[in-house]
């Protein structure tokens, strides 16, 4: 058996949307856990919507992901001779023709056979000019067949067949000289040698005709496989409407790659009942044939849930560096990055994404963080003073701050002053942190350190 090539071949007109991520997600593991090829290239035709920006957000976004690509990525701008050549193949051998109509020519007739309730398809008035048209350039039209049916054997939806007659003579290279999506994409698979072609099922209309090219170029057909759509909450198609939708959009919140990966390939993809996959796991048992026919639901929820589970169980080490440019934006400064990773430690339970991580790090990275004054009200009262000032003494003298040593320092309070240890810790944890609700208060005592904690202490005490 021949190697596997695949490709993701996206159109830089934008960010890479979560649909279009999945597709590059799913032809990036069948060529992986089939030892095979994995293309990148950019569909740059669209000269008025194709942007340098978007090919950027393209190559982060898959790069962030961690789908690597073994060749590119080539741009179909790069390619323009070669698809000129093939244009010219089939007008020598009779299986294209110049097409000499005008647009305003062609919108008429379009309306004309909506009015009448039939299908618009170009009528194929120029197959038989014998002339060319005096002062205009023509286009390039495929003479495609008017009978019989075009059969696409889908490794996902089966067999699915297509009356000729419903298909008309496709433009194949516009008036510019420019080609077309479905010539452009032809060329380009049957020249890489692509022997997969997986991607959204809204291509599904365009494989016939792509199918066509193919027998009328002479070149051998890719197995195609189209994966159901991503649908939102509503069940309609999933769009701005339905919040983010790019690929960057979940960078920018605090979404791990990992995590982003696993949610987006159990959209359509199972494996018995696991729900959670590290890469090497689903490069090993991914198959199309457990990719479901029916759309997938894209839960917002249900992403948030499984991005908490991949942050409480990855390294505190790991999370450093991704941790750092959302506390940049807060103007919160780790003191080193091995404080940093404790401070992690104690927050990694109680964050479902980094951009709450970095929330509830402020207190550690600044001493002058926000009071809930509710807190405040109810734990540092009058009665807490005393206990509070001991407190503070005993902490100011200790050797050293451990978690141990801060146990015994609180039970020695509770016996002396007869308060309770809930009492003297929540007015502790509202002069640290500035909340009632923190990570533990001997471990936020201890990252701290003994200078911080008497200092904000000290401050409590004031205000008292």
């Amino acid at each position: 058996m021949n190697k596997v090539v695949l490709r993701f071949a996206p159109s830089p007109t934008g960010y890479l949307h979560i649909g279009g991520a999945r597709t590059a997600l799913f032809n990036w593991l069948y060529a992986r856990n089939q030892g095979g090829k994995f293309i990148l290239r950019i569909e740059d035709t669209d000269q008025v919507r194709s942007t340098k920006e978007s090919i950027v957000a393209i190559l982060e976004s898959l790069t962030w992901l961690g789908l690597d690509w073994d060749e590119g990525p080539i741009y179909q701008t790069d390619r323009l001779p070669l698809y000129r050549d093939h244009v010219q193949r089939l007008l020598q051998e009779g299986k294209a023709y110049p097409c000499y109509c005008l647009p305003e020519e062609l919108e008429e007739k379009r309306q004309k056979a909506l009015k009448e309730k039939r299908k618009p398809k170009y009528d194929g008035r120029c197959q038989n000019l014998k002339e060319p048209i005096p002062g205009r350039t023509p286009a390039i039209r495929f003479k495609a067949p008017q009978q019989g049916v075009t059969i696409l054997r889908d490794l996902i939806k089966g067999v699915i067949e297509f009356e000729n007659a419903e298909l008309d003579d496709l433009i194949i290279q516009r008036s510019d000289g420019w080609p077309t999506y479905n010539f452009s994409a032809v060329v380009d698979d049957a020249t890489m040698s692509i022997t997969h072609v997986i991607r959204g099922d809204d291509h599904v209309n365009n494989t016939p005709r792509q199918i066509l090219l193919y027998e009328a170029l002479g070149y051998p057909l890719p197995q195609f496989a189209h994966v159901p759509m991503i649908l939102g909450a509503d069940k309609t198609r999933l769009s701005k409407r339905h919040g983010a939708t790019s690929v960057l959009a979940y960078k920018e919140m605090g979404y791990l790659p990992q995590a982003l990966v696993n949610y987006l390939v159990r959209l359509g993809w199972s494996y018995g009942d696991q729900e959670v996959f590290n890469q090497q796991e689903l490069v090993e048992k991914f198959s199309l044939e457990n990719v479901g026919k029916s759309a997938a639901v894209f839960n917002t929820e249900k992403f948030l849930w499984l991005n908490g589970l991949y942050i409480r169980q990855e390294k505190p080490e790991n999370l450093v560096e991704q941790l750092i440019p959302f506390l940049d934006q807060k103007g919160l400064k780790p003191r080193s990055r091995a404080w940093l990773k404790e401070v992690i430690k104690t927050l990694q339970e109680r964050s479902k994404n980094l951009m709450e991580m970095a929330e509830q790090a402020e207190f550690f990275c600044r001493d002058d963080f926000p009071t809930d004054e509710k807190a405040a009200a109810k734990h540092l009262t009058p009665n807490i003073k005393e206990p509070l000032e001991t407190l503070n003494v005993k902490i100011n003298s200790s050797p050293e701050l451990d978690e141990k040593g801060l146990e015994e320092i609180f039970k020695e309070i509770v016996t002396q002053k007869g308060v309770k240890l809930g009492a003297i810790a929540q007015a502790v944890r509202v002069a640290l942190t500035g909340k009632a609700v923190s990570p533990g208060i001997y471990e936020v005592m201890k990252i701290l350190g003994r200078e911080e904690v008497v200092k904000r202490i000290s401050r409590a005490l004031e205000k008292l």
